[in-house]
C-alpha cells in the first residue's frame, strides 16, 4: 500500500484559518460507508443522525498552551519550544526551534526569567528533555506565558483561546486539540443526551504525530507516536453497555476511535485503564468497538485520511473528499465535518 494512493488536490484557500463564530453551524457531510451515498447537512442537524440508545464517545482531553518563546542564556539567541510530553515533575520532552542553539546544558529563559529551562539530553528524532525551575505552579506560569499550538498550517492569530478547546475539555496535556469535537455546543450535547443518547468520556492526550507525515513510501512501514490514554471504568462500562444491546457506538474524532480500538480486547470488550498507544489503522484493519465516527477533513497523506480509508473505503474517502472540494468545504482543525455512519 503506497502513500501516493492517500493523495488529493486540495486548493490552498480551502484550508480554513479561523473557526467560524458558531461552533455548531460549521457544514457536515453524511457518508454511508457501505454504499459511498453522500448527504450534506449543517452540523447541528447530527441530531437527526443519531438515534436512542446510540453511544457518542468524546474526549475530554485540554490543550496546554505548549508553546513558548524563550531566549538562550549567554547570547540571547531567540529560541522557540513545543512542550510534547511530560516525562517526570519538571521534565519535558520537547520539539525545539533552532535545534542546533539547543545543545545538553543550554538554559533558556522565558518571559524574563519566570521560567528556565535547562537542556539535559537529545532523545530520538532530535526532541529534547528539559528540566524546568521555576518558583510558584507550573500551570499557571504557562497558561500567562505559552501560546496555544496551532498546526503549522493555520497561519492565522487564535483571537481566543478557548476556541481551540472542546466545550468539554477538561483533563490538561493535549499539545493537539481533537478537532472533531470542536463543531459541539453545550447546548447541542443536551440536547443530544434528551434524546437518549449515551454520552462516554474517554481521554487521548494528542501529540505532534498527528500532524507528522508519512515520510516512508510503504504505509505499513510507518512508525505511530505513542500517546497516553485513560478510559475510567464508568465510561467503560457505559460504551461496553451500548455494545451489548446492539446500539452504535460513535467516536467523536480519530482519537476517540484509536483510543477505543486500542483499548478493546479481542473478545470486542473495552477494558478500563490507562497506557501508551501507537495504534496505526490503515485499510484492511478490522474494527473492534467503532461502528460509526464523526471526523473532519484530514490532510493529504495522513496517517489520519488512512485511518478514515479504514472504516469506509479508499475509493469511498476519496470521492467523498472531491466532492468537498467541489462543494468548497473547509479543511482540516476548523473545517467542516464529516459523519461516517
Amino acid at each position: 500500500m503506497n502513500v501516493k494512493d492517500f493523495d488529493y488536490e486540495l486548493p490552498q484557500e480551502l484550508i480554513a484559518q479561523d473557526p467560524i463564530e458558531d461552533r455548531s453551524s460549521s457544514r457536515l457531510m453524511i457518508l454511508d460507508k457501505e454504499t459511498g451515498n453522500i448527504r450534506h447537512e449543517i452540523f447541528h442537524d447530527i441530531v437527526k443522525e443519531l438515534r436512542a440508545g446510540d453511544c457518542l464517545v468524546i474526549n475530554d482531553t485540554k490543550v496546554i498552551p505548549a508553546r513558548l518563546f524563550g531566549t538562550k542564556v549567554g547570547t540571547e539567541a531567540k529560541i522557540e519550544i513545543l512542550l510534547l510530553k511530560r516525562k517526570e515533575n519538571d521534565i519535558w520532552e520537547v520539539l525545539v526551534k533552532p535545534g542546533k542553539k539547543a545543545r545538553p546544558g543550554t538554559e533558556i529563559l522565558f518571559g524574563d526569567g519566570r521560567l528556565k529551562g535547562t537542556v539535559i539530553d537529545i532523545v530520538e528524532e532530535g526532541n529534547r528533555l528539559i528540566q524546568f525551575s521555576y518558583e510558584g505552579i507550573f500551570e499557571e506560569i504557562l497558561d500567562e506565558l505559552g501560546q496555544m499550538p496551532l498546526p503549522p498550517y493555520i497561519t492565522h492569530q487564535l483571537k481566543d483561546k478557548d476556541r481551540y478547546q472542546t466545550v468539554y475539555a477538561k483533563r490538561e496535556g493535549s499539545a493537539a486539540a481533537p478537532t472533531a469535537g470542536l463543531h459541539f455546543t453545550k447546548e447541542l450535547l443536551k440536547q443530544i443526551e434528551e434524546m437518549g443518547v449515551t454520552i462516554a468520556h474517554v481521554t487521548l492526550h494528542v501529540g505532534l504525530g498527528t500532524f507528522r507525515p508519512v515520510k516512508v513510501e510503504n504505509v505499513q512501514e510507518h512508525h505511530m507516536h505513542s500517546e497516553f490514554y485513560i478510559v475510567e471504568e464508568t465510561e467503560a462500562e457505559k460504551i461496553n453497555e451500548a455494545k451489548r444491546a446492539g446500539h452504535r457506538v460513535i467516536a467523536v474524532g480519530t482519537t476517540s476511535c484509536r483510543t477505543l480500538e486500542s483499548a478493546t480486547g479481542e473478545d470486542g470488550v473495552l477494558k478500563a485503564g490507562s497506557g501508551w498507544t501507537d495504534i496505526f489503522i490503515y485499510p484492511g484493519y478490522r474494527f473492534k468497538m467503532i461502528d460509526a465516527l464523526i471526523t473532519n477533513f484530514h490532510l493529504p497523506q495522513s496517517t489520519l485520511l488512512m485511518l478514515v480509508s479504514a472504516l469506509a473505503g479508499r475509493e469511498h474517502i476519496l470521492a467523498a473528499y472531491e466532492e468537498a472540494v467541489r462543494e468548497r468545504y473547509r479543511f482540516f482543525s476548523f473545517g467542516d465535518a464529516m459523519f461516517i455512519e
